[in-house]
């Protein structure tokens, strides 16, 4: 154990959002004299073992990093190397075809990480998603409190002063939560990124669908004309069979004749003629009688 590590002994730990958490009282260490985990004593949480890797040592504090920032990290940083090296090796492969042999070795290996990587990014997610939960109950609790502060000061059995206090404490509690709730939304972004980047890679190149379909309308004017072209007659002269080809006779159907009808003519107009009235006759033979 160095001198440094021994001048960790008594410091308070703090989390990343200035957090009290408690005191180190002591080290284990490896055979080799690293240190392994830190025990801080958190009060009525007990004495808890954290990993070194996860204190930071400051001058007057140790800051406490979640486990989960840290596997988050690691998985982000190596992911994205792999993908950076997968893309340089088929731009290699790309240029030099007798190169590929040697590239495909290198690509299956680089596929074997990724596949690695993705199980333990499962993991990782299961501990954000655990993680969140937590935050949202701690989230609710805190602002329970201030409500029933609220209604304790509205019923006179504390002071504004006292109101205001848990208000502001409370607040600091919501504010931290706040941040570590948004640096998980974060990596959980920064990770489905990768996944799409790496689908990308994975798949196979599709050809788009509308270059396909404009390439085809695009036909080009001798291949149109070629198309147009009917088909010319056979020039070889055709022989006629040396049997009588037999044709049997479909039967035939007449249609119901329909009785003839003789065209009617119009009469031509009869004339009319005017007839006397009767009286006018009956006193023409009286007058005549008369006169005889």
């Amino acid at each position: 154990m160095t001198h440094d590590d021994i001048d960790i002994i008594g410091k308070n730990v703090k989390d990343m959002y200035g957090t009290f958490m408690g005191k180190v009282i002591g080290t284990i260490t490896d055979i080799d004299g690293s240190i392994q985990s830190v025990g801080i004593d958190c009060g009525s949480q007990g004495l808890q073992q954290i990993q070194y890797e996860q204190l930071v040592v400051q001058n007057d504090v140790v800051i406490f990093i979640p486990k989960w920032r840290l596997d988050s990290q690691r998985l982000i940083r190596e992911k994205q190397l792999t993908l950076r090296r997968l893309k340089a090796l088929m731009d290699i492969a790309s240029d030099n075809d007798h190169m590929k042999e040697d590239a495909e070795i290198i690509h299956e290996k680089y596929k074997s990480k990724l596949a690695t990587l993705d199980e333990t990014e499962n993991e990782i997610k299961a501990k954000l998603e655990e993680r969140l939960t937590e935050l949202d109950d701690e989230m609710k609790s805190a602002k329970m409190l201030v409500f029933d502060a609220n209604v304790q000061c509205k019923s006179n059995e504390i002071s504004e002063t006292t109101f205001d206090h848990v208000k502001a404490c409370t607040n600091e509690v919501i504010e931290r939560v706040s941040h570590e709730i948004a640096e998980i939304s974060n990596v959980k972004s920064r990770i489905a990124d990768l996944e799409l980047e790496v689908q990308e890679i994975s798949a196979p190149p599709q050809q788009n669908i509308q270059e396909s379909a404009v390439s085809y309308l695009e036909t080009p004017e001798p291949q149109q004309v070629v198309q147009t072209i009917l088909p010319e007659a056979p020039t070889e002269p055709i022989t006629p069979p040396s049997e009588p080809v037999k044709v049997e006779a479909l039967p035939t159907f007449e249609a119901p004749s329909e009785p003839e009808v003789a065209p009617t003519f119009p009469e031509p107009p009869q004339q009319v003629t005017q007839q006397t009235p009767k009286e006018n006759n009956d006193d023409d033979w009286l007058a005549r009688m008369e006169v005889q």
